[in-house]
């Protein structure tokens, strides 16, 4: 029985980059021919050109968050997916809705959202029954994982949310090994069990999403005998990264490029700097091209000791949407991106509100490469400030890279 999914796994790192590359011209190209959004969005791209990271970089960023106003202009995808929803040979089996709300297809065929190879990941074997407590409601999530269980020969009960004491029975009278859903419902449900002096020791395995898993949600699970993973996708993407038993970081899926920006631009920033997981999917249903999630997160460097060889993020580490109201005005990642922009001394910036004595109050921290150079620029950073928010604000030069690396550009701390 193989540790590993598939063969895909353990490529030699080059060879992998050098597929991906070379498949992305194409999946370019069919983006602007079968979807109306990338047909205009990527109106002036040779998608020929666009065959190396630095290529895809220079091409715009669509985020989460534009997806409610795009869907709403254009019923009901907002024009990125490559099916016609009213076409002869469609292939969407489901249609599901995310708060927002934003809808998202589900195409036809086994494993559509790839989490076949996450749960693979967290011992699930053919012949293992699945207590699947996630939604089978409106959100995909229950879909995803029943789909990814069944094809590798899972059997599974769709417990659903919610109904904690027939969750309970069910276990009990069932004898399930393995479990999904998130990791405070799995707590939950265990809870509820000791409370009713039944035990619940056919659980083995369980692989978690849709929040973080907690250390001491994790110490707890391996305390009843439960080895317990993590994966992390979306309702747009499907799988995006996932846990393997060395523990360290989740290895990203196979069907992907990933690039960690700076929140509020589409630059990637380098290796290990926290910033703004964005994705270009090979779907061809729904060929999402640098999708910016809001989630935040890291590359991890190196290898994964299990012997699989993609690139490892930290996990999810925040949301990169950091909009802030001031003075009645909304501030925006993109407007301090675009004041740093404007001064190359500045390596990185991060705004803060306060209001130390009850009246706000926002600064610019700049980090400068030059720190004499950043000194006689404060005013003009300053000015740089009022042309593009519309606001004061002060400007404080700190030396390079004392900045938190925790990919924030604007922090809150008012009290209140």
């Amino acid at each position: 029985m193989s540790m590993h999914y598939d063969v895909l796994e353990t490529r030699d790192p080059s060879e992998r980059e050098r597929e991906i590359l070379t498949r992305l011209p194409q999946q370019i190209a069919h983006a602007q021919a079968s979807s109306p959004y990338f047909a205009e969005a990527l109106a002036k791209v040779d998608a020929r050109t666009v065959n190396s990271r630095a290529a895809l970089s220079r091409l715009p960023v669509l985020r989460k968050h534009a997806l409610i106003e795009l869907q709403k202009q254009h019923k009901p995808f907002g024009g990125l997916t490559a099916t016609p929803l009213a076409s002869p040979d469609l292939r969407f089996g489901r249609i599901f809705a995310s708060p927002g709300p934003i809808y998202d297809p589900e195409g036809r065929g086994a494993d559509w959202w790839r989490f076949a190879r996450s749960l693979h990941a967290a011992g699930f074997r053919a012949g293992d029954l699945v207590h699947n407590t996630f939604s089978y409601h409106f959100t995909p999530a229950g879909f995803m994982f029943e789909g990814a269980a069944q094809s590798i020969g899972c059997c599974v009960f769709p417990a659903g949310t919610g109904q904690t004491e027939m969750q309970v029975d069910a276990i009990n009278d069932l004898r399930p090994c393995a479990y999904v859903g998130t990791p405070s419902f799995l707590k939950i449900i265990l809870e509820k069990a000791d409370q009713r002096s039944i035990d619940l020791n056919s659980l083995k395995k369980a692989l978690v999403s849709g929040e973080a898993l907690l250390p001491g949600q994790r110490s707890l699970f391996a305390e009843r005998g439960i080895a317990c993973f993590q994966a992390y996708g979306t309702a747009d993407l499907g799988l995006i990264a996932y846990e393997t038993e060395a523990g360290e970081g989740l290895v990203l899926d196979e069907e992907l490029i990933l690039e960690i920006v700076r929140p509020g631009t589409g630059d990637p920033v380098p290796e290990g700097e926290v910033g703004e997981v964005v994705i270009t999917s090979f779907n061809p249903d729904y060929p999402l091209i640098r999708f910016g999630t809001g989630d935040m997160s890291a590359v991890l460097p190196g290898l994964s000791p299990c012997g699989r060889t993609n690139t490892r993020i930290k996990g999810w580490l925040g949301r990169a949407d950091q909009t802030t109201k001031f003075k009645g005005m909304f501030i925006h990642p993109e407007q301090v991106a675009e004041v740093v922009k404007r001064h190359p001394a500045v390596d990185r910036a991060r705004l803060v509100v306060s209001n130390p004595d009850g009246n706000d109050r926002m600064t610019l921290y700049c980090s400068v490469i030059d720190a004499k150079e950043g000194e006689t620029s404060a005013k003009a950073i300053a000015a740089s400030i009022r042309a593009v928010t519309k606001l004061r604000g002060e400007v404080s030069i700190v030396p390079a890279g004392s900045l938190p690396n925790d990919g924030k550009v604007i922090e809150d701390a008012r009290k209140y």
